[in-house]
């Protein structure tokens, strides 16, 4: 899909978060009586602020816990803002025009969420702040069941459907919807050259997977992988939830099946694939580790090799127009402000490779934009752009093209993290985001590292700067296969997303951090599930 359409296609929210609210302290705007308060909830929508619903008015109260909810949908990867704003309501008009302001806050859902629960000030029509009122708004998540699939699954005797070698096989799952049309709900990866794949256990939410009725019929197909695109069905077959429950606990095996081969009277099948194993379990939300206080740690890692051009000269990456910001500065803005609203004192490292820096002018592959590498925090993302913006008036830009020192750097902290998970849960993930304009230079020490890291609470976000070709750097995200290190070590999960930013270019910076950001709460998901850690806490009705 063109990343220009992203915003208009129908997306699915990960969750649905239902939200209460109260007040304290609010200002009394009656004389004979008491203020009756009533709440109204705003989401901003294109730039609109559109009211999704209003509360119960509380008769003669200035602390009013109002009763009604309000239920959103819930996605990570943007930055979803929200207005509360509290009147003094003493008709039954839907105008306010006639009735008096209490106060409001402007904040995100991610806020919300992150900080449950969100204590503030109001705030005055004129951005003051009140100096007793205050609003205290709870979050929950609602679940829908939290089941989820496992599945480990492995073909046999595929037919062969390249001429120069053998195929290279992948499974495709897909779920009937209601209007007749299929689905596709999950991909593995491709297994290169191999007609007796092993494909990596995955998980699916049973919701995703047939919508909650587990007799629907699920459809589960093997292509052939080709690079132009043209993929071939190798076969396939149909079940369900309720057919695989029945045969739980013991290998399931089904003929692939290819439909145009089936006339031939000779033909079988064009393969076996062996449910290995297969099981529904309950499983923990992104949002539950959030509620139980873990923290989402944002580091940034910047290209600054000679390749990126001369930044005095306008047609430079790193040239800064003091009326538009270059590709870094949006990318580290559209990824860096979703993100740091999991981060509770929003202090982010940020770190360079590829440059001579001061004092010495000797090249780094590791260092702190700020040039205090002992303290490599920024406070926010106007932090990171303002000391990004200094340290490219300092330094010269050089090469080359390592970004295993920053991988490694972000990996000995969330290494640390991890020893102190057994005392304190699911603390602290870690997601890097790497920007860089080249082909990278050290790509085994960089696939090591990565290899390394997917044993660690955390992930990597790879930009692509610029118009270079970023072929080689898809080997990274392992959508195409199963990423390994030079030693043949496989990775542990897949932890790696690359885009470049230029297909983004025609959409809104929004979109990127959409796409980019997207796969952040399944990793973190699966990671804490592979170490065995539940949420410290989950979440309990206010």
């Amino acid at each position: 899909m063109d990343p220009s359409m992203l915003g208009l296609a129908q997306r699915t929210p990960m969750s649905k978060v239902e939200i209460w609210i109260e007040c304290q302290h609010l200002v009394n705007k009656d004389t004979l009586s008491k203020s009756d308060p009533c709440a109204i909830m705003y989401v901003n929508r294109a730039g609109n602020w559109d009211e999704i619903g209003r509360t119960e008015n509380v008769k003669n109260c200035l602390d009013p816990k109002f009763a009604k909810s309000f239920v959103v949908d819930y996605f990570f990867e943007e930055v979803q803002k929200v207005k509360v704003a509290v009147y003094d309501v003493d008709n039954t008009t839907p105008s306010l025009s006639d009735d008096d302001f209490l106060g409001q806050i402007e904040c995100t859902l991610g806020q919300l969420v992150a900080g449950n629960p969100y204590k503030k000030p109001l705030t005055k029509k004129d951005g003051k702040l009140y100096e007793k009122s205050i609003i205290i708004i709870r979050t929950q998540e609602i679940k829908t069941g939290g089941e989820v699939a496992n599945f480990t699954i492995r073909a046999k005797k595929l037919e062969n459907k390249d001429f120069l070698g053998k195929s290279d096989p992948y499974l495709e799952i897909s779920r009937h919807l209601p209007d007749g049309s299929v689905q596709v709900v999950h991909r593995t990866e491709v297994i290169k050259n191999n007609l007796n794949p092993t494909w990596r256990t995955f998980v699916l939410p049973i919701q995703s997977l047939c919508g909650g009725d587990k007799s629907a019929q699920i459809k589960f197909d093997v292509y052939d992988w080709d690079n132009d695109g043209s993929h071939d069905l190798i076969g396939g077959f149909t079940t369900s939830l309720t057919q695989l429950l029945e045969g739980a606990g013991k290998e399931q095996s089904f003929p692939c099946i290819n439909p145009k081969k089936q006339s031939k009277k000779s033909y079988t099948n064009s393969g076996m694939v062996f449910l290995d194993s297969f099981k529904i379990s309950k499983e923990a939300s992104f949002l539950e580790y959030i509620y139980g206080g873990m923290q989402i740690n944002f580091t940034v890692g910047i290209d600054f090799t000679a390749s990126n051009g001369d930044p005095e000269g306008s047609s430079s990456l790193h040239y800064i127009n003091p009326y538009q910001p270059n590709e870094y500065m949006m990318a580290i803005q559209s990824v860096g402000t979703v993100c740091q609203d999991y981060d509770t004192d929003k202090m982010f490292p940020a770190l360079g490779f590829g440059a001579r820096i001061p004092p010495k002018m000797e090249v780094s592959h590791e260092f702190a934009i700020n040039f205090n590498i002992s303290n490599p925090f920024c406070a926010g993302v106007d932090g990171i752009l303002q000391a990004y913006q200094n340290c490219i008036r300092q330094i010269k830009l050089y090469g080359p093209t390592n970004v295993a020192p920053i991988i490694y750097h972000v990996a000995r902290f969330a290494a640390e993290a991890q020893k102190q998970e057994a005392a304190k849960g699911a603390a602290s993930y870690f997601v890097l985001l790497l920007l860089t304009d080249g082909v990278i230079t050290d790509m085994d020490n960089t696939r090591q590292a990565i290899v390394h890291a997917s044993s660690l609470p955390m992930s990597i976000i790879i930009v692509g700067v610029g118009l270079a070709d970023f072929a080689d750097m898809r080997i990274l995200d392992g959508d195409d296969g199963v990423l390994r290190a030079p030693n043949g070590t496989p990775v542990q999960r897949d932890i790696v997303q690359f885009v470049p930013f230029r297909d983004f270019k025609s959409a809104s910076a929004q979109e990127l951090a959409r796409h980019v950001l997207a796969e952040i709460p399944q990793q973190v998901t699966h990671y804490f599930k592979m170490k065995g850690i539940l949420p410290n806490k989950l979440p309990t009705n206010p």
